[in-house]
């Protein structure tokens, strides 16, 4: 393919993952308060009795609305958008290679949604009950909606994208483009780069950063053994084909 023929088929990519959010914004909408009350469970079941939700601008509630539609519309079309994705990248690989792309796209849509609840279930009742701590008789909570959904959102995204990295690392390391020796050998500078993540994605504050780097150091040590568990595969293969050409 040519560059022409690659930015025509990105534009392409891309204009169906629009259409595919914008389907599953519109489907999501009705539901857009109900969803933010489910959101918001976590933090409501550890607020102090006399803390509320406020808003403080005319549109506020709206615009809440329309974000919470929006992320759920992303979630329900997360199959069809990883589709698109690895579609994109298909016509780089070797034909053998291509019959991966449906299980491929499954996969990422799956973890990216376990992702997302393992912030919900996993991450979210530890910070708030950390975080409403601090709440006392003269100090009150009283938390703007959409404030609160900006964190909320953007943990629970980030969560899911953090969850993709196994898949990421089976699929290059069937590329041949990273090994688990490589990966060990990196790891102290990983480390310093999950941490940098962690604090770009996350509010300003220590706990925060250590719960979304907890997970993504763990989930670093799951891609070495992924990756290492490929490669052995991947010898065996072609010790076999060397075996069988003998």
């Amino acid at each position: 393919m040519t560059l022409l023929e690659h930015l025509g088929e990105l534009r392409k990519r891309l204009v169906r993952g629009f259409l595919a959010i914008l389907i599953g914004f519109f489907a999501c909408y009705g539901f857009a308060q109900q969803l933010f009350y489910y959101l918001s469970l976590p933090l409501l079941k550890v607020m102090p009795a006399d803390s509320k939700f406020i808003y403080t601008g005319v549109a506020e509630g709206f615009f809440v609305d329309m974000k919470v539609a929006f992320v759920a519309g992303v979630f329900v079309a997360c199959p069809f958008l990883f589709y698109q994705i690895w579609a994109f990248i298909a016509p780089g690989l070797y034909e053998e290679e291509k019959k991966y792309i449906i299980p491929l796209a499954l996969s990422s849509a799956l973890f990216f949604i376990l992702g997302g609840v393992f912030c919900y279930f996993g991450v979210f009742p530890f910070a708030f009950e950390f975080f409403m701590s601090y709440s006392t008789d003269n100090i009150v909570a009283m938390l703007s909606i959409d404030e609160y959904l900006s964190f909320a959102l953007k943990m629970v995204l980030a969560f899911g994208l953090i969850f993709e990295m196994p898949l990421f690392s089976f699929f290059l390391a069937r590329m041949g483009l990273i090994s688990a020796q490589k990966m060990r050998d990196v790891r102290k500078y990983a480390i310093l780069a999950i941490f940098v993540v962690a604090a770009i994605l996350t509010p300003p504050d220590v706990f925060s950063q250590l719960m979304m780097a907890g997970p993504m150091l763990v989930l670093y040590e799951v891609s070495i053994w992924v990756a290492a568990l490929v490669g052995k595969k991947k010898a065996e293969r072609e010790k076999a084909a060397e075996e069988g050409g003998a």
